[in-house]
This record gives C-alpha cells, sequence and structure tokens, in this order.
C-alpha cells in the first residue's frame, strides 16, 4: 500500500479521480484533479437512519457543496431527521419547504429541483426505479445495497450502469467494505495469490434481529408494511439481500466478481412466530455456493440469522491452496512459510466512499461499480431463492427469472395482504 501521510489523505480524496470501479483493490487514493469551484448540489431521497447519514458525509465530502433538496414519504421522518442534519450540514445545509418533497413521486421532485447528485437510500424495492430516473435525467447518483429486491430489479440497474457509463456520470454502491483501506489491501493480496487458488470461504453475518415497528392506528396495509419495511419480502429482499449481502460481496470480491455457477440452500423461521411484526421473511439462512475455479473449483459457505440471544459472528475467511485469510476482522493472511497482518491506517469507509465520488465527479471521470454491484445483490437473491425453494440454482435461472416482487397497487387506503412465509419444498421457482 502507497505511504501517505495522513494529513495528505483527505486531500488525496477530496481532488481525485476514479479509481478502478470493478475490483476496488489496495489504491484508495485517487490522482489530483484540475480546482473547479462548481457548488454541487445534493438531493436525497429516503431521510431514514443511513440516508441521513450518508447525505452528512456527502456534505463532509467537498468544500463546495450544498444538500438543497430532500424527499421521503413520510412528513414525520422529514421533519425528525432535517433538524439533525442541518445542524451537522450548517451552512452546506439549503433544503427550503419549496424543495422538500412528500409521496411516492418525491424521488421525481428532487431529481427535478436542480440537484447534481441524488442519493438514493429508500427501502430497495424502489432503487432500480429511482436510479432510472436519475440517469434519465442526468444526474450523478450514489444509491444504497443492495440494489434491488428481484432478478428483474437486478437486470435493471445492470442497463442502468451501463447507461450512466455512456453518459459519463456518477454510479456509485453502497457497498461500503469496498471502500475500507485494510480490506482492500486483503483482497488486493487474495487476488495477487496469496492464499493461492481459492479452495473454500466461510461467510457468516448472525446477530439478534433488527428494528421493527409496530403497527399504529390509522394506518393501512400499506403504511404499516412500507413502515416496518425491512420485515417484508418484496420491500428489503429478506435479510440475507438487505443485510447479509455484505458477506456474500466480500466473497464475490475475493472470486474477482465472477457469479458462483449455483447455489444449494436452506433456511426459514424459528423465532420470527408473528406475521404482524416480522412481516414474510425468514430469520436464518445457510447457503453453498459453487464457483468455477482452478481444480475442483471453491465453494462459499454463508450463515446468517436475526435471532436475539444467540452468538453472534460477522466474519469472512478464505481458504486457499497457499493459506489462509481472515479479510473480515483480523485483516491477516496466513501462507505456509509466513504470515501477514495489516497495520496500516484505518479509515471511515461511510465517509471514504462518498469522498472519492465527489473526486471522481470533479476529475470527469465518474465513479461507476454498479455491474458489480448488481452481480453481488443477485448473489443475495440467488441464496434466497434456493434457500425459499429447497431447490438447486444456478446463477443464470436466478438471474433470468421473472419473478416481480412488487405489489399490485400503491393505494394507502386499499388492503394489502402480506403474502404468504415460503415454505421449501413448496415454494417453486419462478
Amino acid at each position: 500500500m502507497k505511504d501517505i501521510p495522513p494529513s495528505s489523505r483527505r486531500e488525496f480524496l477530496k481532488t481525485g479521480s476514479a479509481i478502478s470501479a470493478g475490483a476496488l483493490l489496495a489504491a484508495p487514493y485517487v490522482a489530483k484533479a484540475a480546482k473547479d469551484d462548481k457548488v454541487l448540489k445534493i438531493g436525497l431521497v429516503g431521510i431514514g437512519g443511513r440516508g441521513s447519514g450518508a447525505a452528512a458525509q456527502a456534505m463532509n465530502a467537498d468544500d463546495n457543496v450544498a444538500l438543497t433538496a430532500i424527499g421521503d414519504l413520510f412528513e414525520d421522518r422529514i421533519k425528525l431527521r432535517s433538524r439533525i442534519l442541518k445542524a451537522r450540514g450548517r451552512a452546506k445545509y439549503q433544503v427550503t419547504d419549496e424543495t422538500t418533497f412528500i409521496g411516492f413521486d418525491a424521488y421525481k421532485k428532487v431529481i427535478d429541483s436542480g440537484v447534481d447528485v441524488v442519493i438514493l437510500t429508500t427501502p430497495p424495492n424502489f432503487r432500480p426505479q429511482h436510479i432510472e430516473y436519475a440517469i434519465e435525467k442526468g444526474v450523478h447518483c450514489f444509491f444504497e445495497k443492495p440494489v434491488a429486491v428481484d432478478a428483474p430489479g437486478v437486470r435493471k440497474v445492470i442497463e442502468l450502469a451501463k447507461k450512466a457509463k455512456e453518459k459519463n456520470l456518477g454510479f456509485m454502491s453502497g457497498f461500503c467494505w469496498r471502500h475500507h483501506y485494510p480490506k482492500r489491501e486483503v483482497f488486493s493480496r487474495i487476488l495477487d495469490g496469496a492464499v493461492g487458488d481459492v479452495n473454500a470461504m466461510y461467510s457468516t453475518y448472525n446477530g439478534g434481529e433488527i428494528w421493527k415497528k409496530p403497527r399504529e392506528e390509522g394506518w393501512g396495509d400499506l403504511e404499516a408494511q412500507v413502515r416496518n419495511w425491512n420485515a417484508h419480502l418484496w420491500l428489503s429482499g429478506d435479510s440475507i439481500v438487505e443485510q447479509a449481502i455484505h458477506c456474500i460481496d466480500m466473497m464475490q470480491w475475493a472470486m474477482g466478481d465472477k457469479a458462483p455457477v449455483y447455489a444449494e440452500a436452506s433456511g426459514g423461521r424459528q423465532v420470527y412466530d408473528d406475521m404482524d411484526k416480522y412481516g414474510n421473511i425468514f430469520d436464518h439462512f445457510a447457503v453453498v455456493y459453487q464457483w468455477e475455479n482452478a481444480g475442483a473449483g471453491a465453494r462459499g459457505y454463508h450463515f446468517s440469522r436475526q435471532q436475539n440471544g444467540t452468538v453472534g459472528s460477522y466474519e469472512v475467511e478464505v481458504y486457499g491452496t497457499k493459506g489462509y485469510s481472515s479479510a473480515k476482522n483480523r485483516h491477516a493472511i496466513l501462507g505456509k512459510d509466513d504470515a501477514w497482518r495489516f497495520r496500516g491506517e484505518n479509515n471511515d469507509m461511510y465517509q471514504t466512499e462518498h469522498d472519492e465520488l465527489f473526486a471522481s465527479i470533479r476529475a470527469g471521470k465518474p465513479f461507476n461499480d454498479g455491474e458489480v454491484a448488481a452481480r453481488s445483490t443477485m448473489v443475495g437473491i440467488l441464496g434466497r431463492m434456493a434457500a425459499y425453494t429447497g431447490q438447486k440454482i444456478t446463477y443464470e435461472d436466478a438471474l433470468n427469472s421473472k419473478e416481480d416482487l412488487t405489489p399490485e397497487h400503491f393505494d394507502w387506503k386499499k388492503p394489502l395482504a402480506v403474502p404468504g412465509i415460503p415454505v421449501p419444498g413448496v415454494t417453486k421457482f419462478v
């Protein structure tokens, strides 16, 4: 890794051009660009916890930026979090009543308000639609992971990533670990052959249940589901896609972003016993992915759960013909004859991703990791499909799936039933 003094690192990030968008390996610093005093206007769509955090980081990523528009489905969320953003952004917070938008079309109004960069952090089901409008309007975008909840959405984002490149637009996903200095160094070494040919990988995202919102009086079915979005398949893609996808993305990284051939899996609900609270998602998954690789190929074993009172684990381990790596936590590689551990500077990966996005825009070489992000999302969806159906499913079949999870309507007043919980061996692949 290049030895750059800590005092110089932020300047590199603020004034640089894009690094290689695909692998994001061991070059977290970007070359100096010509000075550009244009104020870049930022819009935020989806002002939840991650959205407000991303907006604050975007305001801190460049000297000449301003947050000028906010959109969300719910006025109370804007009122709650905009006060925090205003305090953090100070003079860079320039949102007015006229540039605050509510409703399902808020994303269009934010993008049409004259912003240069839009942050898209609504529940994942809406991601492809919102990204498509941003690219159509020529606006750079940062969008949280996952990029979609189903295969049609993933295919759409792959198309949009290519269009963004053609239009020279920034197109950055929220796969934040790809912007973490220790992991860039570890995965760079893995891809350079430090562990030899990869034989197996072990990844975990085991923890307790995350927030759930009980239904309140006056909420219709649609509002109750959107307010509690992480519990509903159509909104979140289930926890393996919405949360554990970070570990799956790191397995993809270790394999050079090549998709697996197929997956087999199991999963279900052991503690999520109330559909009003927990919707129709699983509370645990176990997936085996098979990659084509040297020799017999590589297998990735993924385990994730949301169960209170259970032992936690968040790790990615890579085993090869020459050694082993703890790629997530210890950032170490143990070879047959030597050992290495990352001893360099750590960083705030959330801030770094925005620093690099804005630096790349300033340099006229916008960052684009859309196809990589879409592929990682699809690998997560593949694991979910295999667990739901109990069948062996190929990546190609999964990518070409016709299953569209979007509900039949978006009417606040009409009934909207929660689909039944998938049953392995009964639920069919579509």
